[in-house]
């Protein structure tokens, strides 16, 4: 079986604009930019007739190279729908124990104070180019790209976690209540 049947090519939607040089990839849309290194010895990448197609190198087929095409296939539709539209994640702070404090300082980190009556403070990193707000016992996080918005958010529930206590009965911390919905 030939490398043919593997070829891929994603649609630029109207308004967005790609460059690619270097395998440096630059995606440009009402919302903003982002720019990736995409690159993998398995494929070569190539922008023609407002498509961006991806190609498998070599004659032989293998699942292998399938899997690392359909994946960098999946990021590049993430950024374009990024810069486009954008993602949005919603937290909620929940305390019962005791009143848990959180602020953001600067647009880097948010802090945790008195979390379960805690003296030293907790910290959660908020990656570049992402956006958080906090209202009343919501957090918002949004922003261009995926990967970013979703760890940032990550990186909230998990300076949150509970160990060495019975979760049923501690249920204080911060958690995810609403993913992006995509819809394409």
């Amino acid at each position: 079986m030939s490398t043919e049947k593997i070829k891929d090519k994603i649609e630029i939607p109207q308004g967005i604009e790609v460059h690619l040089s270097d395998n440096i990839l630059k995606i440009k849309g009402p919302k903003g930019s982002i720019e990736k290194k995409i690159y993998h010895p398995y494929f070569k990448i190539h922008i023609e007739n407002n498509q961006i197609l991806l190609e498998p190198t070599g004659k032989k087929y293998s699942k292998n190279k399938k899997r690392i095409l359909k994946t960098h296939k999946a990021h590049i539709n993430n950024f374009v729908y990024g810069v486009n539209h954008g993602y949005i994640y919603h937290l909620k702070i929940v305390s019962g124990h005791f009143p848990m404090t959180v602020a953001m300082e600067g647009t880097s980190k948010i802090i945790i104070k008195n979390f379960l009556g805690e003296k030293v403070p907790r910290v959660a990193k908020i990656l570049p180019n992402v956006k958080a707000s906090i209202k009343n016992d919501e957090i918002t996080i949004e922003g261009m790209d995926k990967e970013a918005v979703g760890q940032t958010a990550a990186n909230l529930e998990a300076a949150t976690r509970i160990t060495n206590r019975d979760r049923r009965i501690f249920q204080d911390g911060i958690y995810i209540t609403e993913k992006p919905k995509r819809s394409l």
